[in-house]
């Protein structure tokens, strides 16, 4: 079986021969660890993990670079800077105050402090529909010709977009920052009524020439819309406001042909999953394990109906290879014989997982995925 075959199987709850090997990524900090340890320093390894990584055996799938961001974007602008830090304004209108000790190859040690978000209140959202004209040539890429070439013949899954692209939530916090976004469902509801039909005007509008164009096999939705202690978002107020937009993509998606749509969201999530499944969501991932996503009883409740990605604790396989093997052997044999799982960290690898840890974790999860 092909990659692709195997990924849609899997989705299906089919049985298959072997399962694909996929990790999201590892930050700055832990490559530069990783090299001294002895990594080779090159793009083999050193790179998007979603892209794979041939030296560490990790298989890299199809993203179509369909763009539903601003366009134009805000000019980014550095507000102020000093030794320590620097606040500035990007290209997305959010303004940030950065930590600039510590970064590595881009990654921060902390989360930037975010101050300041283009939407205030009715006016400024409006000012800023210009950005979001679904037309734009450059939405597509110039050589989308090229890729729907390559993609007739591919033996990999394809995504429509990229990861991180769009989602609801995602999108209203970018807009207007989680605090304020938290009460202007209430003070301004309609508001929020207008945005979310916004968006999924221009995101429908956006993406239909690649569902015309090209053949898909799973789309996602990209939220963190959650922390430890649950969802940032009530399920009444998600029921309201997000699942007429959910609906409308998603049978659209369907119509296209695409069956399998998943949701990324960090955090326990749990109380949302009943309302994305009534949406047509078929997959959730990467189920933090610090947050109570517990995969075993995730399957207990949903069966078949829900696919399943993610769920080994970083923080266990940062604990040396007694704690790696322990923490694969007690989830990856019920989970693959179920079916709808594919294993991956439940995030990307801290710098506190050291290379040998990295590398009998590959190998011991090797062993359950059996060989392409």
């Amino acid at each position: 079986m092909t990659h692709r075959e195997v990924f849609l199987r899997i989705n299906a709850f089919e049985p298959v021969d072997w399962v694909p090997n996929y990790e999201l990524g590892a930050w700055g900090q832990a490559f530069e660890r990783w090299i001294g340890e002895g990594m080779p320093d090159n793009p083999d390894y050193v790179r998007n993990w979603f892209d794979g990584a041939p030296g560490l055996g990790l298989m890299s799938r199809g993203f179509a670079p369909v763009n539903t961001g601003m366009m134009p974007g805000f000019e980014v602008e550095i507000l102020e800077e000093d030794e320590r830090y620097i606040i500035a304004r990007g290209g997305t209108g959010i303004v940030t105050k950065a930590l600039k000790e510590g970064t590595v190859r881009g990654t921060r040690w902390c989360m930037d402090e975010y101050i300041g978000f283009p939407v205030t209140d009715r006016a400024s959202f409006r000012a800023l529909k210009h950005r979001y004209d679904p037309t734009t040539p450059e939405r597509y890429p110039a050589n989308w010709e090229e890729l729907k070439a390559e993609w007739a013949t591919r033996d990999y899954p394809l995504f429509l977009q990229w990861n991180g692209a769009f989602g609801f939530y995602s999108q209203l916090r970018s807009w207007v920052g989680t605090l304020p976004l938290t009460y202007l469902f209430y003070d301004d509801p309609a508001l929020i009524e207008e945005m979310v039909e916004f968006m999924t005007d221009f995101f429908l509008a956006t993406v239909e020439r690649a569902l015309q164009e090209v053949e898909f096999d799973c789309f996602n939705f990209f939220e963190d819309l959650a922390g430890k202690g649950g969802p940032l978002i009530s399920p009444d107020l998600f029921r309201k406001f997000l699942l007429p937009g959910y609906k409308r993509v998603i049978e659209r998606l369907n119509r296209a042909g695409i069956k399998y749509v998943w949701v990324d969201s960090d955090g326990d999530s749990s109380p949302l999953l009943p309302l994305w499944l009534e949406a047509g969501v078929t997959g959730h991932w990467p189920l933090e394990q610090a947050s109570g996503m517990d995969p075993l009883a995730l399957r207990k409740e949903y069966g078949k109906d829900l696919f399943l990605g993610g769920a080994i604790d970083k923080l266990e396989i940062a604990k040396g290879r007694e704690a790696i093997k322990r923490e694969l052997d007690s989830k990856l044999p019920p989970l693959l014989e179920s079916g709808g799982y594919i294993p991956f960290l439940d995030h990307t690898f801290p710098p506190d997982i050291s290379y040998d840890s990295l590398l009998y974790y590959l190998e011991e999860k090797g062993k359950h995925l059996g060989s392409p």
